[in-house]
């Protein structure tokens, strides 16, 4: 019985102790948030590649392709039992897997950097993991790290290289040992989430943030990432997951690894999903979004998005100082599909065709000035107009207080007729620019103009008013 006893005694003192440095974290985090005004503080040096690039690809690579379903999400919403959805682990060859092409693809397309999914919330590892057995090298018929072939074709290429990782993992024994916070919510009853009863197994924990800070070290020590692209971080609060603590050793590592903002407030950049803001977010962001409606391959998803929408929808992101990150879900066996092919290739000429309104500008103009995106480069002397439509008429643009030098047609070496109507420069109220845009001078997506100015870009934000002498 005293045996007994002292053990019950020992584990109890374990969890009290446990609770105790949570506690401490806790207090340290909300110290640190009131005193500094917010988390952290983005190094802008490091994010300046990041705000140039404009456009990346987001590859969706896991076992899920095989029976071509949702990934991780099938089997924790029961669409398929676990153990199924596992089973597709004996399919997994990645028999054609060619990341050279990969790279040499994004890059047609015009994209600067490319984040790869090395482990989804299935908890299926791209590398050689050697926290768990479960990875494409020990559990498929692959039989290789996928991630370090990845890294150096894009750097190849020239291209930055992105992960993906999830804080979550629904496969791993120790993760559902905790709730989200210190008290149990109605809603939070998922099994692969969440302890099935009110009390929370601190040891557990303890034991999976061990594996969760090994796994990240293990793929900073294989391949560098340029830039950590997390998931998952809603399903604990950053107390529990000690976020401070994960960006401290990721930076301690790596310190120009740029972080998404998928770390609780301990990220360096916003990312909206599926769906362009109205308003840009403040600082550096990037809209993620399929080419179709699934992140990964799904086979019975033919919904792609067209040539059209992506290029509008690239073009509405860049003018609000933001970058798109394009996703496509490769098959098995690693081939990315012919019609997700076709769409980066057309993808490709457009970006080709304008690139000097694309890399390297910041955010255009506000609302109101012009109908359609804008991008400035980063002098300011040079305002780009992108027209999404066929003008009926002269093209418009209100507001611009400079000497015009010239208009030009993005992509050929063709100047466009322009004029001031209207305004009142003895009141610092300018004329509106009307430029001529003939049908023959349109691309076949999304047409480019660049207005040249001789300085940087000075607008009247003004009210207008009465003309009280001439």
């Amino acid at each position: 019985m005293k045996t007994e006893r002292r053990k019950s005694f020992i584990k109890k003192a374990a969890a009290f102790a446990l609770l105790l440095i949570m506690a401490i974290n806790v207090f340290a985090s909300d110290v640190e948030e009131k005193e500094s005004g917010k988390k952290v503080k983005v190094d802008q040096e490091k994010m300046e590649w990041f705000a140039d690039a404009k456009l990346g690809i987001f590859i969706h690579y896991g076992i899920y392709a095989v029976y071509g379903i949702s990934e991780s999400w099938s089997f924790y919403n029961n669409e398929i039992s676990y153990d199924d959805y596992m089973k597709q682990l004996d399919g997994f060859t990645a028999s054609k897997y060619d990341p050279q092409q990969w790279a040499k693809l994004f890059k047609e397309a015009g994209a600067r950097y490319a984040v790869l999914t090395s482990k989804h919330h299935d908890g299926v590892a791209l590398w050689d993991t050697k926290q768990s057995d479960l990875s494409v090298v020990k559990k498929t018929p692959a039989k290789r790290d996928l991630i370090s072939p990845y890294a150096k074709a894009l750097r190849d290429h020239d291209l930055k290289v992105g992960i993906y990782f999830s804080h979550l993992d629904w496969s791993h024994p120790s993760y559902a040992s905790v709730h989200n916070g210190p008290n149990r919510a109605s809603n939070n009853t998922n099994p692969f989430d969440y302890p099935q009863t009110d009390e929370a197994d601190l040891e557990r924990w303890e034991d999976f943030l061990k594996f969760h800070r090994a796994q990240l070290k293990e793929v900073d020590e294989l391949i560098r990432p340029d830039l950590w692209w997390f998931d998952g971080d809603w399903s604990r609060t950053a107390e529990q997951w000690r976020m401070s603590e994960v960006r401290e050793m990721l930076l301690s590592s790596n310190p120009k690894t740029i972080l998404n903002s998928r770390m609780s407030g301990y990220g360096d950049y916003a990312t909206p999903e599926q769906g362009v803001p109205i308003h840009g977010p403040e600082g550096p962001w990037e809209l993620c979004m399929t080419i179709n409606d699934s992140w990964g391959y799904q086979v019975d998803d033919n919904n792609q998005k067209s040539v059209n929408y992506i290029i509008r929808t690239f073009s509405d992101c860049i003018s609000m100082g933001g970058n798109l990150l394009l996703d496509v879900g490769p098959k098995e066996d690693g081939t990315i599909t012919h019609e997700q092919t076709e769409v980066l290739k057309q993808l490709g000429r457009w970006t080709k065709k304008h690139e000097e309104a694309i890399y390297g500008s910041v955010r255009g103009l506000p609302f109101g000035h012009f109908y359609g995106p804008t991008t400035l480069s980063k002098d300011k002397k040079t305002l780009y107009c992108f027209f999404l439509d066929i003008p009926k008429d002269d093209v418009v643009i209100k507001g611009i207080k400079n000497k015009v030098k010239q208009i030009r047609l993005v992509g050929t070496d063709k100047t466009l007729s322009f004029e001031r109507n209207g305004g009142a420069a003895w009141h610092g109220i300018p004329g509106v620019l009307q430029v001529e845009l003939k049908p023959e001078m349109l691309d076949k997506n999304v047409t480019v103009i660049a207005i040249d100015l001789d300085s940087a870009l000075d607008l009247y934000r003004g009210h207008g008013g009465a003309i009280e002498a001439n």
